[in-house]
C-alpha cells in the first residue's frame, strides 16, 4: 500500500528519498498514526517533505492516493477496513429529481435569507437532518449541508455540490498555486510575448559585439565593449481567484502563472476568492493571518503596472451588489465598490475568465463583472490571451 504511494510520489517529481521512506514505516512500526488517516498524513508530510514549495504536491498526490479512505493500517487486535467517504455521505443525501428541484423556491432575496436564518438560530435547539426548515443535513432547508436550497447558506459542509450557496460559514484552506508547471505553458508565453518591451538598463554586463569590432578597427588593438542587458521594462499585477468553482480550472490558471513567471521580471501577484474586497493576500496557508489591505496595494503599485485579473467571475450577484454579500465574511462595502477602484487606479487592466465564452451570458455575475471591467473580459484561451495583451500594451 505504501510503496506505490512512494512511486507517485516520486512520479509527481517531488524530490523524496529511500531513506524517507523507511522513516516513515518505522513511524508506522511504532503506532504513530494507526487506525487515523489524517496522523498518517501529518506523519507523510513531515518524514517525505523537505520543502514547503512541495507540500501543494503532495497534498495532491495524497487525495488522489487515498480518496475515500478513512482507516488505514489497522492496529494490532483490529479488524479495520477502509471504508470510502461517498458511501457513508450518500446513506444520508437526499437526491431530487429535477421536478422536486424546481419546486424549491428561494426565500425572497439576500436580507430576507440572511434574517430567517438568525431567527432560525434563535429558535432551533438541537441537530436536525432531512427537512425543509431547520438547519440540518440531506433536506431542502436554506441553511445547513448536503442538501438542495436554489438560494442558501452553506454550513458545515467541506466543498460546494450544487454551487448555488450564497453565504459559506466554513473554513476552507486553498492551495497556492504551483509555478513550477510547465505542460501547456510554451504557447501561453508565446502569447504572453506581446507584452514584453525590452530596455537596456542596469551595469554594462553583456558583451557588445558589434561595438567591440568598431572599437577594435580604431584603435588597431582588441577592446572590448561591454552594454546592460536587454530587460523587460513591463510591470504586470496579477489577481488570482482560489478556491470553490475555480477548482475546476486550476491547471490552466497554474500554466498560466507559471508562464507569466518566467516571462516578467518586474511580476507581482495576489490571491482572492470570488470578488475582491478590502484585502487579497500571497499565501493561502496564511490568507487570515497575513493580509495585504487593498488600499495599501492600490498606494504601493503605480498606475503603470498591468493588472491581470483571473477568475471565472461565477458567484452570488450578492457578492458584487451588497455589502455583506461575502460568502466568507461581513464585506463593509460592495464588490462592485473595489473593482471600480482597482479598474479605476490600474487604467490598464483585464478580466481573464476560464469559463467557456459561450457560458457566460448564463450566469449574472459574469455579466457584473464584465460591465465594471468596460467589457475588458477575455476567455483563458490563446486567442483571449493574445486580444488580452493587446488591450494591455495600448
Amino acid at each position: 500500500m505504501y510503496v506505490p504511494f512512494f512511486l507517485k510520489l516520486k512520479e509527481a517529481k517531488i524530490p523524496v528519498t529511500l531513506r524517507e521512506f523507511l522513516s516513515l514505516l518505522e513511524g508506522m512500526e511504532e503506532g504513530i498514526a494507526d487506525d487515523d488517516v489524517e496522523a498518517f498524513y501529518y506523519l507523510a508530510r513531515a518524514t517525505l517533505i523537505k520543502d514547503e514549495r512541495f507540500i501543494d504536491r503532495f497534498d495532491q498526490v495524497f487525495a488522489a492516493y487515498f480518496k475515500g479512505v478513512e482507516a488505514v493500517g489497522g492496529g494490532p487486535g483490529t479488524d479495520a477496513v477502509p471504508i470510502p467517504e461517498d458511501w457513508l455521505r450518500k446513506l444520508a443525501e437526499k437526491h431530487l429529481t429535477d421536478e422536486e428541484k424546481k419546486l424549491v423556491e428561494a426565500l425572497g432575496g439576500f436580507d430576507k435569507l440572511m434574517e430567517t436564518l438568525r431567527q432560525r438560530l434563535e429558535e432551533q435547539k438541537g441537530r436536525h437532518q432531512g427537512g425543509s426548515k431547520w438547519i440540518g443535513t440531506a433536506g431542502t432547508s436554506p441553511f445547513g449541508a448536503y442538501g438542495y436550497n436554489p438560494e442558501g447558506v452553506r454550513i458545515g459542509q467541506d466543498a460546494s455540490r450544487h454551487r448555488r450557496a450564497v453565504k459559506v460559514w466554513d473554513r476552507r484552506e486553498f492551495k497556492n498555486l504551483d509555478d513550477s508547471v510547465e505542460l501547456g505553458t510554451r504557447n501561453i508565453k508565446v502569447a504572453l510575448k506581446r507584452l514584453r518591451r525590452w530596455v537596456r538598463e542596469g551595469a554594462a554586463e553583456e558583451l557588445d559585439l558589434s561595438g567591440t569590432i568598431r572599437s577594435t578597427a580604431e584603435h588597431g588593438y582588441l577592446d572590448v565593449r561591454t552594454r546592460p542587458e536587454r530587460r523587460n521594462a513591463v510591470k504586470l499585477l496579477m489577481f488570482f481567484d482560489i478556491g470553490g468553482s475555480m477548482d475546476d480550472h486550476i491547471r490552466v490558471v497554474e500554466e498560466l502563472f507559471s508562464a507569466a513567471r518566467s516571462e516578467f521580471r518586474h511580476m507581482e501577484y495576489f490571491y482572492f476568492h470570488n470578488c475582491v474586497y478590502e484585502g487579497v493576500w500571497k499565501d493561502n496557508r496564511r490568507r487570515r493571518a497575513d493580509v495585504t489591505a487593498t488600499t495599501d496595494l492600490i498606494r504601493t503599485f503605480g498606475p503603470d503596472y498591468r493588472a491581470v485579473f483571473v477568475g471565472d467571475a461565477s458567484m452570488s450577484p450578492y457578492e458584487i451588489t451588497h455589502a455583506g454579500g461575502s460568502v466568507e465574511h461581513w464585506n463593509k462595502e460592495a464588490g462592485s465598490v473595489w473593482l471600480d477602484r482597482l479598474t479605476g487606479h490600474f487604467r490598464r487592466a483585464v478580466w481573464m475568465n476560464p469559463v467557456p465564452q459561450d457560458h457566460w451570458g448564463g450566469t449574472t455575475s459574469i455579466s457584473l463583472v464584465r460591465n465594471l471591467f468596460g467589457g475588458r473580459m477575455y476567455p483563458l484561451t490563446l486567442g483571449g490571451l493574445e486580444a488580452a495583451t493587446r488591450e494591455l500594451s495600448r
